[in-house]
């Protein structure tokens, strides 16, 4: 499915690149296992190919899906759950999806979130980590660096009345 050399996003840590394809016995069973480096830790990940849907793990996203999340941050709509821990739960599950599209949506929910009020601790965090995330993932599709893709997310969110935190 992956090749050695192709980029791939595992969620919640990022864009990480396959150094290693190899055949391994899992289960009494022999399948692909593929060694991931992650890109900002150089953490080292080895995923089974049966496991790939479980963690999520995927290709970088293409041009028209970043057309379909600049348009989202733009112009999408998003609500907040009154109830942080909810809340809080809702978010941290979309993070896990590996989604680019749902950090997005994690990420525009916590800066309206924090236009009416200060967001806690965990929020912060949260909020951080979804804009790392897609600044890096973009910045490593578009081959561009990361302080250009945070410029233009400092763009778009304008066009929705909405500045970082």
């Amino acid at each position: 499915m992956f090749k050695v050399g192709e980029k791939v996003v595992y969620p919640n840590h990022g864009v990480g690149l396959v150094e290693q394809v190899s055949v391994g016995a899992m289960n009494g069973r022999t399948e692909n296992c593929y060694l991931l480096r992650i890109a900002s830790s150089g953490l080292k990940v080895m995923v089974p190919e049966s496991n790939i849907k479980c963690v999520g793990l995927r290709r970088t996203v293409r041009s028209s899906e970043i057309v379909e999340i600049v348009a989202y941050l733009e112009r999408g709509k998003c609500s907040n759950h009154h109830d942080w821990k909810f809340r809080f739960k809702q978010n941290s599950e979309k993070m896990r999806t590996g989604s680019l599209l749902s950090v997005a949506e994690v990420l525009k929910s916590l800066v309206v979130l924090s236009k009416g009020k200060p967001l806690s601790f965990r929020e912060k965090k949260m909020l951080d980590r979804a804009k790392y995330l897609l600044v890096s993932e973009l910045a490593t599709v578009r081959n561009v660096t990361e302080q250009t893709v945070e410029a233009s997310l400092h763009q778009v969110l304008a066009k929705s009345h909405l500045h970082l935190p």
